[in-house]
């Protein structure tokens, strides 16, 4: 029952929240926005917005627009060296979560010496502590899909040695956070399927963790509720403002769960291929596992009680057996249009379960703690294996 709460970001939720950033009182006066290197965040005007936004705030910007969707150690490193040389005393993250996960370890490279790496606690990381306090962060979300608006933590990949790793530290906590729905809008019905399930997944996860308290309980079931029902109205139409609202709001509560309880090794998992293949978006990839992952723990019945749980959550009232969460759970799949998503499609082959249960397992083993029941090297092999089309 026992749980750590410390969530200090400021969250302005709601739509057209991007029209009061003027009226907060901000933590800088020369800022990096930081935008992917696609074009829809300057098509679709919430570039151009945030400029003016900050300006009437009284600061000045520059665009750091290089981050990809899985975002690289090489980039991250390259963003803070633009920070440095512009003078910024501010970061703002505009995007998705490869954006803000990017623009953390960028705030934490802006003022610390040495290679991301040096800082990384797990796999080829030398874990050595932050000693200079990072760049603050204003978050600026445009999806609903990994809650690194309002968390502690950010993943970046290392292409060199595959690995997907993440760096978890209060220092990187935003000190504002602006949810606006109207800004998901514009995302595509497959990349809001994707985005959708992974921040079902955070609480999913987070829900049948051994470190589920009441605390994370509250906020799990609630984001399992608001994304497992409005998820699909999302996708069907991007413009339906209470579906992406609700969505949204299920987002945050996920990455709220991070902070005060913990994901499980389907994230590893995952990580694992996205690793190894950096076109794979990671919520498809979450997509891809989470039939064969979820029945694996069913099958072992240690917590038969929290899946009847989640599939009453999720909208089927009548569920009385854990096996109902996974027909309430492909349902969802097939409503979002993405229950037949295929992992050769992204040129993944089975060869690779292997070397990517080592992987997982190995640099990006911590999650594995948190299970309820240990899953072996073989589990893993099969749950790919499962789970390839």
């Amino acid at each position: 029952m026992s749980f750590n709460m410390y969530v200090p970001t400021k969250i302005l939720f709601g739509a057209g929240m991007l029209n009061q950033l003027h009226e907060q009182v901000l933590p800088g006066k020369r800022a990096m926005i930081v935008i992917t290197n696609g074009k829809s965040t300057r098509a679709n005007g919430y570039l151009s917005r945030t400029e003016e936004e900050l300006k009437s705030a009284g600061v000045e910007s520059v665009v750091f627009d290089k981050v990809q969707p899985n975002p690289l150690k090489a980039t991250v490193m390259e963003g803070a060296a633009f920070a440095k040389e512009n003078g910024c005393d501010l970061i703002v993250a505009l995007g998705g979560g490869s954006c803000i996960d990017s623009a953390k370890a960028m705030a934490v490279m802006a003022t610390n010496d040495g290679d991301l790496w040096d800082y990384i606690g797990s796999g080829t990381g030398k874990g050595q502590p932050i000693t200079n306090k990072p760049l603050p962060i204003v978050a600026i979300s445009t999806t609903a899909g990994t809650g690194s608006e309002a968390d502690a933590g950010c993943v970046v990949t290392k292409p060199e040695t595959n690995e997907k790793l993440g760096l978890k530290t209060p220092l990187i906590f935003p000190v504002l956070c602006i949810e606006d729905p109207e800004l998901m809008t514009s995302v595509p019905k497959n990349f809001t399927a994707y985005q959708g399930f992974d921040a079902l997944s955070h609480s999913l996860e987070g829900y049948v963790s051994k470190f589920a308290n009441l605390m994370s309980d509250m906020y799990a079931i609630t984001a399992i509720e608001n994304v497992g029902r409005f998820l699909a109205r999302a996708v069907k139409d991007g413009n339906d403002i209470e579906a992406r609202e609700h969505v949204a709001f299920g987002n945050i509560l996920s990455g709220t769960v991070m902070c005060v309880g913990t994901t499980s090794s389907q994230h590893s998992l995952e990580h694992a291929l996205s690793a190894y293949h950096q076109d794979l978006p990671h919520g498809a990839g979450l997509i891809m596992l989470c039939r064969a992952y979820f029945t694996n723990i069913i099958e072992k019945h240690v917590c038969d009680e929290r899946f009847i749980g989640m599939a009453k959550a999720m909208g089927m009232e009548e569920a009385s057996e854990p096996m109902d969460f996974i027909k309430v759970l492909n349902k969802l799949l097939e409503d979002c249009g993405v229950a037949d998503l295929k992992m050769s499609d992204y040129g993944i082959t089975p060869d690779e379960f292997s070397k990517m249960a080592d992987n997982a397992m190995g640099p990006m083993g911590g999650l594995f703690a948190c299970d309820r029941v240990q899953l072996t090297r073989k589990d893993c092999i099969s749950i790919y294996k499962k789970s390839y089309k």
